[in-house]
């Protein structure tokens, strides 16, 4: 591979530092300032050419106490605000966004190597999402209850106080929105522990809420380091009320277990193997274009992608062939060229976990490549990480591959003879987050959408989310939801308050004295 295709992302990042952050150093941002670590050095790689941009120090439990401190102060301001005020403080925020929008694309597709034409896309939903709950602000009400008693009951959904968000290297600047907008409009500070591998527009999104009029400083604090270190500590600390993961099962598993020990609550959004399931009456134009939106999109990061397509046995291997087709001519190539639409893997480590998955499905034989399976010719030479849009053929339905989230551009297709069998299928997973349904029979659509065990399914669509409808799973996909009105109440406590009204009222207990 010639030198010089990808360019040194690193004078262009610590540029786009400077312009949105005032600084190129890297740090955790607690009340307006970056503070530096205090622990080990943590190193940022651009996934499309393995070279490293920057170094920092991982923050470390007395950064971590700066913030828990900054953020109490912060909440008690915050809630002294008229509700009004705080939505047009939100409001603020997204203006900011907005302003700052090309920048922030810019390092997030330099820092996690997300095609520019996605991190575009998505920091306008970061600002969409802080308009969303701006105009919840004023609106978060109780209710009076009817009890059968002479007693006015009421309720108030009060803030939890500091909730911890640890959100995961695959969206970066899009799940820090997605957890902060509902929980700062709840009243509550946040404590943000972005990835270690991709902090920078966390920090960036922070500094805006700071820089926003009506907005306290330290009411967003960005952590700047390590799970094991940084984030065990943001977790483990006496005055954390919720914590909030977005990633793995098995480190959702782990977080949450911690979070217990403490009696705090948790809500997790972790991994799916979604199932996208084509019918022979499907309008397979569609459902081709569906299917390689569903899975190669972000490389096929992301945690709703449909890596298992379920394919009525009558058209499989038509859809197969045609698939197969349309995603070797998908362009792959700098995440900076607009006309890319699937970038690198993110990381090294997950590139070695993607290989062995596909070496393991394909190790005896049944299991074919129709597509991909390595990275693209163009890029073989490359030091970067990529992968080429692969789709694998003749899965067993128990295989791991058929089973288990891959997180990368890997297509699993599994037959089916019935409509009983596919909802059998989609469920035959420990996962639970999405799934879409190919179909004109709307009824059928109906039917398989409520059998599907997913949080969320899309019928003769994919991946369509918007920040008014709840999102979340069941069984390992995680528990609670982080969008809508449920998310916003899950950032609240409610609390009952009961009136005495009657003239005279009972007294079932005591004596007067």
């Amino acid at each position: 591979m010639p030198d010089g295709l990808f360019p040194d992302a690193s004078p262009r990042v610590r540029t786009l530092l400077r312009t949105l952050l005032g600084t190129d150093v890297v740090g955790s941002l607690v009340a307006g300032e970056i503070l530096p670590g205090t622990g080990e050095s943590l190193t940022l790689t651009n996934p499309a050419d393995g070279r490293t941009i920057l170094t920092y120090a991982d923050a470390g439990a007395p950064v971590v106490d700066a913030a828990f401190g900054a953020a109490a102060k912060a909440q008690r301001a915050w809630t002294a605000l008229p509700a009004a005020a705080r939505g047009r403080a939100m409001w603020n925020v997204a203006a900011f966004i907005r302003a700052h929008a090309a920048d922030i694309a810019e390092l997030e597709t330099l820092s996690a190597g997300k095609p520019i034409r996605d991190t575009t896309a998505e920091v306008a939903r970061v600002a969409e999402m802080f308009e969303y709950y701006a105009g919840w602000c004023d609106k978060l009400h109780g209710e009076v209850i009817p009890v059968p008693s002479g007693h006015l009951a009421y309720t108030r959904h009060e803030p939890l106080g500091t909730v911890v968000q640890i959100t995961p290297w695959n969206a970066p600047v899009f799940t820090a929105g997605w957890q902060v907008a509902p929980a700062i409009c709840a009243g509550n500070a946040t404590v943000l522990k972005p990835s270690e591998l991709t902090p920078l527009t966390s920090l960036v999104l922070g500094a805006l809420c700071d820089r926003a009029e009506g907005i306290p400083r330290g009411l967003v604090s960005v952590l700047a380091g390590a799970g094991p270190t940084t984030g065990a500590a943001a977790v483990a600390h006496r005055d954390t009320r919720l914590v909030v993961f977005v990633g793995s099962a098995e480190a959702g598993a782990r977080i949450a277990s911690e979070a217990a020990r403490n009696i705090v609550p948790s809500i997790l959004e972790l991994g799916g193997k979604s199932a996208n399931i084509v019918l022979p009456d499907a309008d397979l134009d569609r459902a081709i274009l569906g299917a390689q939106a569903a899975i190669f999109a972000a490389a096929g990061q992301s945690c709703v992608a449909g890596s298992r397509l379920l394919v009525h046995e009558s058209i499989r291997d038509a859809l197969v062939e045609r698939l197969s087709r349309a995603a070797a001519r998908i362009p792959v190539g700098a995440p900076t060229d607009p006309a890319t639409q699937i970038g690198p893997v993110n990381n090294r480590r997950q590139l070695d976990r993607i290989t062995r998955m596909v070496g393991d499905a394909t190790a005896g034989g049944g299991t074919q490549i129709a597509t991909g399976g390595a990275a693209p010719d163009a890029l073989r030479d490359s030091p970067g990480y990529w992968y080429a849009p692969t789709i694998l053929d003749g899965v067993a339905p128990d295989a791991e591959i058929a089973r288990e989230e891959v997180f990368g551009p890997v297509l699993a297709v599994l037959p089916f003879a019935s409509e009983e069998e596919a909802v059998a299928l989609a469920n035959a997973t420990p996962y639970g987050l999405a799934g879409s349904i190919w179909t004109a029979d709307p009824a059928r659509a109906h039917r398989m959408a409520a059998a599907i065990r997913a949080g969320t399914v899309w019928i003769n669509g994919t991946k369509t989310i918007h920040v008014s409808a709840p999102f979340g799973g069941f069984g390992r996909s995680g528990f609670g939801r982080s969008s809508g009105r449920e998310a916003l109440l899950a950032y609240t406590a409610a609390k009952s308050v009961w009136v005495e009204t009657a003239a005279s009222p009972a007294t079932p207990f005591g004596h007067p004295g």
